[in-house]
């Protein structure tokens, strides 16, 4: 029987546990905490974004970080699989917009449960509150690990530790420096999904506000796009957030590279409008409200709290009655409302990222197995990997695929 020994549990690590067993290994998890699943448990906002419902190109197309690197553990392991198993295990799932799939239960906690339950009904040994101090190899393979309470033989190791954000939850990048020590090259981490910081102190002000439907764009330096989002964003005491703000910030953070750049944010918050409707539609609203001021004319268009920003943004007097806005003034505003400017100064920490972009060089890495093509025996699976995705569960579906590939191999290897 092989003695597979895994170091992590989330969610990379938890399947990687599952393949081993059923394939028949011993298998020891090792847990720095005092319970596995930490991260997975406050995964989208609690309610667990487990995988995407897109297929074939769509699918790959939310990997943006090696995506040929998951053709492999994607097949073998792809996200119908991983519904169907939890289905097996008895969660029913929900596909929300942009293809989301969710617990039926809006619930994170039942993912960790039915992962952690299965891998106990497998006989595998969850050693918690149990820190790792270094992987021993002797001759090009590898030979088990150093705890700190003493040496753990095993014919198989599997690093599953995650990247460097949400430190917390125990991502502190411990397995980077077991790569390094074991001869693996790392591609520098940065963050992958991450707030980003704003100049402007009114997008500050109007921290908490959530914005729908809307499109955001960026532009670098040269004016040149680097790409565009429609969905949901967030204002925040520092700048910007949300579903669309976070898939935008990793091209983001690979053009802000130098000391004073910043990235052009264009939000168009009435996509479904082209100019001439929105200012139908603006005229209207002034027609119809046109006794008021403008600053009072406005909110059946925009949120309540937006309207001032608007009207600051266009250069119109707040107090003007609205029926005295000329046609000027009225192409401003839908100038204003079909391409408010941000200025990205920045992202927030890679400790706030969701997910950490860079890792283990996947050229050191065998895509079919997990298995390291430098010290055999040795595994890498999950966010540690140089691979990864957009927001609306790409990652924990690659953290599943690649654990369970490297889980089933390290059993048989």
């Amino acid at each position: 029987m092989k003695k597979v020994i895994i170091v992590g549990g989330g969610p990379a690590g938890l399947m990687a546990a599952i393949a081993a067993a059923t394939k028949g290994a011993d298998v020891i998890l090792l847990e720095k905490k005092q319970r596995v699943g930490e991260k997975l448990r406050i995964t989208g906002k609690g309610r667990c974004n487990i995988t995407s419902s897109m297929e074939g190109e769509q699918l790959m197309a939310g990997y943006p970080g090696n995506p040929r690197f998951l053709y492999s553990a994607l097949h073998e392991f792809s996200n119908r699989d991983l519904i169907q198993y939890l289905a097996s295990r008895g969660m029913e799932t929900k596909v929300e917009r942009g293809g989301r799939v969710f617990p039926a239960s809006d619930r994170a906690e039942d993912v960790v449960e039915i992962l952690e339950d299965h891998g106990r009904q497998l006989g595998v040994r969850v050693i918690s509150a149990s820190k790792v101090m270094k992987i021993s190899c002797q001759r090009g393979q590898v030979s088990g690990v150093v705890t700190e309470q003493g040496y753990l033989k095993g014919d198989s190791v599997i690093i599953a530790t995650g990247g460097l954000s949400y430190p917390g939850t125990g991502s502190t990048g411990d397995g980077y420096q077991w790569a390094l020590e074991t001869g693996h090259r790392l591609v520098e981490m940065r963050p992958g999904l991450v707030p980003l910081v704003t100049s402007e102190k009114w997008a500050h002000a109007l921290q908490g506000l959530s914005l729908k439907n809307v499109t955001a764009t960026a532009y670098d330096a040269h004016k040149k796009k680097i790409t565009s989002y429609f969905g949901e964003m967030l204002f925040t005491s520092f700048g910007v957030s949300g579903p669309i703000i976070l898939s935008l910030s990793r091209d983001i953070g690979e053009q802000l590279t130098g000391a004073g750049q910043t990235i052009a944010l264009h939000i168009d918050l009435k996509p479904a409008l082209s100019l001439e409707q929105l200012e139908k539609r603006i005229q209207r609203d002034l027609d119809k409200f046109h006794r008021k001021d403008v600053k009072n004319s406005l909110f059946e268009l925009l949120p309540r709290r937006l309207v001032p920003v608007i009207i600051g943004l266009s250069g119109l007097n707040p107090d003007e009655k609205s029926n005295n806005i000329t046609r000027e003034e009225r192409r401003a505003l839908t100038r204003s409302i079909k391409n408010m400017h941000l200025t990205i100064t920045g992202t927030r920490s890679i400790a706030e990222a969701i997910v950490t972009a860079g890792g283990v060089h996947v050229q050191d890495v065998n895509p079919r197995t997990m298995e390291s093509k430098l010290i055999k025996g040795l595994y890498f699976a999950g966010e540690i990997l140089d691979v990864d995705g957009y927001t609306g569960g790409f990652n924990l579906q690659a953290a599943f695929s690649t654990g369970y590939i490297a889980g089933e191999n390290a059993a048989m290897g």
